[in-house]
């Protein structure tokens, strides 16, 4: 059975999730001007011809699905960053590639902590993290597999 909000606290309800902290894409289109999406609210999707117009005119869609929504009784997602990521998580690796990400990462004077999450920062896009000297940003280098000796194995490894 749905209930059915009174205006005020539709709108502040509405006002909750409008100052959530959704991730945005905006993907330039071939055609000219901009695509932009929520991924966390499916269906979320607008555009517009500069990106201040496509930001304003998500905004608006944002709006408009989270009232149909809410006018609907159903649930509004909330932001997967909000959702909770701690930042730690497991990974289990070859032992050669444990040995190789320590080798370079003591070359560069860093901990292996540091060193894996600045490739996996470039891996997915990401600015590599602060604890990187000022004003040194990595750059990407060859490291070679010391564990096979293989000249064809080798991992991506920045240069912090």
């Amino acid at each position: 059975m749905t209930t059915q909000m009174d205006a005020s606290t539709m709108g502040r309800t509405v006002e909750r999730y409008m100052a959530l902290p959704y991730r945005v894409e905006l993907i330039p289109s071939v055609e000219g001007g901009y695509v932009v999406r929520l991924p966390d609210l499916p269906g979320c999707v607008s555009q517009g011809d500069t990106v201040e117009e496509a930001m304003e005119m998500i905004r608006d869609a944002q709006r408009g699905w989270v009232e149909v929504m809410l006018e609907n009784g159903r649930p509004v997602p909330e932001p997967a960053e909000a959702a909770g990521y701690s930042g730690k998580f497991t990974l289990r690796v070859p032992r050669r590639v444990h040995r190789a990400l320590t080798e370079v990462a003591e070359a560069e004077g860093v901990s292996v902590n540091l060193f894996a999450a600045s490739v996996l920062a470039m891996a997915v896009g990401e600015r590599a993290p602060d604890a990187v000297a000022p004003g040194r940003q990595p750059s990407m280098r060859m490291v070679e597999d010391r564990a096979t000796n293989d000249e064809d194995s080798a991992i991506i490894a920045p240069s912090l």
